[in-house]
């Protein structure tokens, strides 16, 4: 019986409500989430397929489980990333690009072509 009651919980958890990005002011966004330095490492790690938390915070020293979930829970707010949970014991959650975020990724390689051009 409360495996049952475990099991409806977690797939009621596995559905992700995704902002549309015509909700989200794209500037102040953008600000927001680039004003962290881990930001953009998190975003890379995400398009190279490491979609887990406890991955993505192996993948770079320094970067601590707080400050992730943070940036975790800022991405998926504006709708830049989807999170995923699955009904299994124990839980697992994964995180993908949105179509948004997929556009978003592309803007801030142009920004790193810039980077490397004039550097």
């Amino acid at each position: 019986m409360v495996k049952k009651a475990v099991r409806a919980a977690v797939a009621v958890a596995a559905e992700s409500v995704v902002p549309r990005p015509v909700d989200v002011d794209v500037t102040a966004m953008f600000e927001n989430c680039i004003g962290c330095k881990w930001t953009l490492h998190v975003l890379d790690q995400i398009r190279r397929g490491v979609r887990r938390p406890g991955a993505l915070v192996r993948s770079k020293r320094g970067l601590t489980t707080k400050v992730l979930n943070e940036r975790l829970a800022k991405l998926t707010r504006y709708g830049v990333l989807t999170k995923r949970a699955f009904a299994e014991i124990p839980p697992r959650v994964e995180y993908d690009l949105t179509p948004f975020g997929e556009k978003f990724v592309d803007l801030l390689d142009r920004i790193e072509d810039l980077r490397r051009e004039f550097s």
